[in-house]
């Protein structure tokens, strides 16, 4: 395993704006999807992202969608005295992304967050809302300083080379996508596509939700091998650096255990070999052609 200081994790770089000087974002951030569900006490969703941003994942994603906006109430709760230190993240439900009706999601996404900017905006999944109204909206929150940067999320190719072909599309930040070891699609078309402009992409689920990657026997030995966990193989993976060497993946895992919390964070820190890398290559290819985007 190979480490570094902790002022040292890798990074992935956003872009500069017209607005916004270029930001160098943690590897592996922390992701919010069933928080404020009950699922487990407050304190501790609120404890486990204080946590995170200890430990350097000082990138927080949310949405409204996410119980309903209580996943951006505990947001808000956790950086209470520590807006400052964190770059977050929420996203807009693609039937709010009209052009009054993206400011006005935008505007409660900010009230429960208690926050009056957000680093970073995104159209959750595409919808009937064209694509135009949407850019008009998320400018002018821009110009407005509620949001610095916008994106979005769930797009494949053909919608990303839309997206590029509207008034503001080319000022896109990021794409966030599923994307983990059992799930390699957007290597075939999508991730080369945005590879080749230097558009980062954030990887949701990158544990795979417990599926079979985290069980195979392949992961196991090399997380063996590593003295590591399987999940930390799964996050070494999804943000290893891209063939040139640059790193533009971001991976947002949730954790709520502060034992979850300190493996994600430590996973930062993971070097997979070369020889590693070909074995996970050969037990799970990735596509020959290419497959419908996945999306859960």
């Amino acid at each position: 395993m190979t480490t570094s200081p902790a002022n040292d994790i890798p990074r992935v770089t956003l872009a500069a704006t017209e607005r916004e000087p270029a930001v160098a974002l943690p590897a592996i951030g922390q992701g919010t999807w069933h928080m404020g569900e009950n699922r487990a006490p407050r304190r501790d969703e609120v404890h486990a992202l204080q946590y995170g941003l200890d430990l350097g994942m000082t990138l927080i994603d949310t949405a409204e969608m996410y119980a309903d906006g209580g996943a951006e109430e505990i947001v808000g709760e956790a950086l209470r005295g520590r807006r400052d230190e964190a770059f977050v993240v929420s996203k807009v439900y693609p039937w709010n992304a009209g052009r009054e009706d993206a400011i006005a999601a935008c505007e409660r996404s900010l009230q429960r967050l208690d926050t009056d900017c957000l680093d970073l905006y995104l159209l959750h999944w595409p919808g009937n809302v064209p694509l135009e109204e949407t850019l008009e909206a998320f400018e002018h929150l821009q110009a407005q300083g509620k949001i610095r940067r916008y994106g979005v999320s769930n797009f494949d190719v053909d919608e990303m080379r839309a997206l590029q072909a509207v008034p503001g599309g080319d000022r896109c930040a990021v794409n966030q996508v599923l994307y983990h070891l059992g799930s390699r699609g957007i290597e075939h078309s999508l991730l080369p596509w945005q590879r080749e402009r230097g558009l980062p992409t954030m990887a949701y689920c990158p544990l795979a939700q417990g599926g079979q990657a985290l069980d195979h026997p392949e992961v196991r030995a090399i997380a063996n091998a590593f003295g590591v966990s399987p999940a930390q193989v799964l996050l070494a993976w999804a943000t290893r650096p891209a063939p040139d060497g640059q790193r533009d993946v971001i991976a947002i895992p949730k954790a709520v255990q502060p034992a979850h919390v300190e493996a994600n964070a430590a996973a930062m820190r993971l070097a997979l070999d070369d020889a590693s890398l070909a074995r996970l290559d050969a037990a799970f290819p990735a596509p020959s052609r290419k497959p419908p985007l996945d999306i859960v």
